[in-house]
């Protein structure tokens, strides 16, 4: 089975979550806060990656509700691209909607209030990314959304080609919860 890591990209804040090594569990890892320097953020997740041993990223990409590439998910793919040079391994992304409001339900639920919930709710939606690609049976060949005619996930998309309609071509990513 595959050691996975994955993140929640926020503007101000990066949520991780890594796999036990059977990939079967998810469990939230950490907050990265974002330090103004992509290339220094990029350096944190790589620096957590190795030591995790981990031998795929799997980044959550927010799909607007009917699945098509917005401006959010725009920026969530060109920081995947940038991820994909640096980190020398597979990055993957995952149809992340609702998972930040799935971590804020689960945290409510647990009793967790205001400012603390907010600390830890990137690491918990990253979970809950995680936790469906590792259900879904960890696929790593699901065509790129942004990418120019699908493109693969195990690398990123030849630079200045079109990538479809302004709102972005229809993914081939199952929503949250399929395979569960």
């Amino acid at each position: 089975m595959t050691r996975a890591v994955a993140l929640d990209i926020g503007t101000r804040r990066i949520g991780v979550a890594l796999s036990d090594s059977a990939g079967t569990l998810a469990t939230p890892y950490e907050v990265v806060p974002r330090s103004g320097d992509r290339a220094r953020d990029h350096d944190r997740i790589a620096a957590l990656a190795d030591d995790a041993d981990a031998e795929v990223v799997v980044v959550g990409l927010p799909l607007s509700l009917d699945g098509t590439v917005g401006p959010a998910a725009r920026t969530v793919l060109d920081e995947v691209a940038e991820l994909r040079a640096r980190l020398g391994r597979p990055v993957v992304v995952w149809d992340e909607r609702l998972s930040t409001a799935e971590a804020e339900r689960r945290l409510r639920g647990a009793g967790v209030k205001g400012r603390a919930r907010r600390k830890v709710v990137d690491q918990v939606a990253a979970t809950v990314i995680l936790q469906a690609w590792l259900d879904a049976g960890q696929p790593l060949d699901r065509p790129d959304p942004g990418g120019p005619s699908g493109g693969s996930l195990e690398g990123p998309a030849p630079a200045g080609e079109p990538s479809g309609s302004p709102e972005g071509p229809e993914p081939d990513i199952p929503p949250p919860g399929a395979g569960r």
